[in-house]
């Protein structure tokens, strides 16, 4: 799995101008998935991002994560971050999970999340989405599992 996560103000993500999900503060998690993964890497990832302390405590110091600050998450399936631009201008996506494997996955990863006590919303899966990322810092992290 590939996630590229955004700390935020606010996310929110519209499928054909309907708002289907909303955050304030929290994480936006651009979440790719590969053919090998499991759900044993979904739930390892989603405890990673629980836990990463990327939001400011009382002296500045990233030192607080998204459970210790009651924030939220907001998961959007994307399956370009397995693009392979190596060859050509047009890039590939063979690397990423057929859609039967990583539907399940996105949905299961957002469970974990979920399990751990972060409140979740989701982008719809394989929809041609509008996604509005209000990224605070910024802070932009990209994590591998």
């Amino acid at each position: 799995m590939r996630t590229v996560i955004q700390r935020v103000r606010r996310g929110a993500v519209s499928v054909e101008g309907r708002r289907i999900a909303e955050i304030g503060q929290g994480l936006v998690i651009l979440l790719g998935v590969g053919p090998a993964d499991t759900a044993e890497t979904a739930q390892t990832l989603a405890r990673k991002i629980a836990q990463l302390r990327i939001f400011e405590d009382e002296n500045g110091k990233m030192n607080l994560s998204l459970l210790d600050i009651g924030g939220e998450a907001l998961v959007v399936s994307q399956f370009t971050l397995y693009a392979d631009a190596r060859k050509g201008n047009r890039p590939s996506f063979t690397d990423s999970a057929p859609p039967e494997i990583a539907a399940p996955l996105v949905d299961q990863f957002a469970g974990f999340l979920r399990a751990l006590g972060v409140p979740v919303q989701c982008g719809e899966f394989g929809a041609h989405m509008l996604v509005e990322i209000e990224n605070d810092g910024p802070v932009t992290i990209w994590l591998e599992k």
